[in-house]
């Protein structure tokens, strides 16, 4: 953290942060429809598909691309397994509405909060001085790996890469409130952002319980890593949630409401429905079941230094790391398979870097003959919780976190 809090050092330090590279990026259509002429091959559930690749992004490096507009970018395996902490640059991208924020005024942006007992309204470098908060906490699409649902189901068809890991720093959401004063009516908080629909839909809004928002854990952010929320996360106000799915995760935050009663905006009331069910399980093809709003991140792991289908040198002992999560909870052990599951023995865990936080795993990996091998990992979160082996299924292709199948060939 030390370049961003050396950019906080004085007045004319809080001028570079808000007036710093955002206000220069303009995240042109054009310049997201340029791609790099080299394509990805993921695993999806009907076998490997191509992904076109693009690195000439507004503030990313190289990214998948799986829509232009809005733009839904996803980070390759390969940049997990470099550090738990995800590039800003390599953060993967989701918005709902084609108009998103190109450019933002950040002297005249300001963070309005109604429905208290008095209105406020925040400028950028009020923010700065107020007390902050700091931690890391894995930012997680609900739909993450929809593209490996078995039977297929529409929306975007990500691999594992619609998530990503950061260590965030802002204010408290409880201290705005209590500047706000919440009366006694409150039961929840709704969020709004800067992007907005092209038609007369409801804007992309989310909510939380007033308990929930009041935990003095949910984060107004405006830095990751160290560096200014970049302009395609949410620049220069995003939501944090943590252990929440990203749907929550509201970017371009610039309106927070008080509200006494049930938030009826689509993106709350009917988007975003879980079966409420085990796992959010249902039978394959079935549409009609009670729902739930989709919340709390399942515990999850990825073996990250090999690729699937990979042909590898034989060696009696392979080398198996990657990262695992443990939804709303930390992480508590790792155990990695060579055998599609039959046997299991323990990793090594790296640093913990927080409940929220991805945490690294490591082994070595007997084999003892050349041919074909299935390796796979398994969380347990610090609550229990132990990734299933058989994956989840619901209409929405959201929260698959069983174990996955990794299939390699050595010789």
């Amino acid at each position: 953290m030390d370049r961003f809090d050396s950019l906080l050092a004085g007045t004319i330090a809080r001028r570079r942060l808000l007036a710093g590279g955002a206000l220069g990026i303009a995240a042109s259509t054009a310049a997201l429809a340029q791609g790099s002429g080299r394509f990805m091959r993921l695993a999806m559930a009907g076998g490997m598909e191509s992904r076109p690749l693009a690195s000439d992004l507004p503030g990313k490096g190289e990214m998948i691309v799986l829509r232009n507009r809005p733009p839904l970018l996803e980070t390759p395996m390969s940049v997990f397994d470099e550090s738990v902490f995800t590039p800003n640059d390599r953060f993967f991208v989701r918005w709902h509405w084609a108009d998103i924020p190109l450019s933002v005024d950040a002297e005249a942006f300001r963070l309005t909060i109604t429905g208290g007992k008095r209105p406020v309204s925040l400028s950028l470098a009020d923010l700065l001085k107020l007390p902050r908060i700091s931690y890391a906490a894995v930012n997680q699409c609900s739909g993450n790996s929809r593209g490996l649902f078995d039977p297929r189901v529409p929306g975007a068809q990500w691999g594992h890469g619609a998530m990503g890991n950061a260590r965030w720093e802002g204010v408290a959401l409880r201290a705005l409130l209590d500047a706000a004063g919440v009366g006694p009516g409150a039961k929840s908080v709704g969020f709004g952002g800067l992007d907005r629909p092209l038609t007369e839909v409801d804007p992309f809004e989310k909510s939380l319980a007033l308990d929930h928002a009041m935990d003095g854990e949910v984060m107004v952010a405006f830095a990751m890593n160290g560096e200014q929320l970049p302009l395609l996360n949410g620049f220069p106000l995003r939501l944090i949630v943590p252990g929440w799915y990203s749907t929550y995760w509201v970017k371009a935050l610039n309106h927070i409401d008080l509200m006494s009663g049930p938030d009826e905006n689509y993106w709350m009331a009917k988007a975003y429905q879980i079966p409420d069910a085990p796992g959010a399980d249902v039978p394959p093809g079935t549409s009609t079941f009670p729902k739930t709003p989709i919340s709390a991140m399942n515990p999850r792991s990825w073996i990250t230094n090999i690729e699937e289908g990979s042909r590898l040198p034989h060696r009696r002992h392979l080398p198996v790391g990657g990262i695992a999560m443990g939804g709303d909870r930390s992480v508590s052990r790792v155990e990695v398979s060579g055998d599609g599951g039959r046997t299991w023995r323990d990793a090594r865990l790296g640093p913990d870097e927080g409940r929220y936080s991805f945490r690294r795993f490591d082994a070595r990996m007997p084999l003892d003959a050349t041919g074909r091998h299935v390796l796979m990992s398994r969380c347990t979160s610090s609550d229990g919780v132990v990734q299933p082996m058989k994956a989840n299924w619901n209409p929405g292709g959201y929260m698959r976190g069983c174990v996955e199948a990794l299939r390699i060939e050595t010789a």
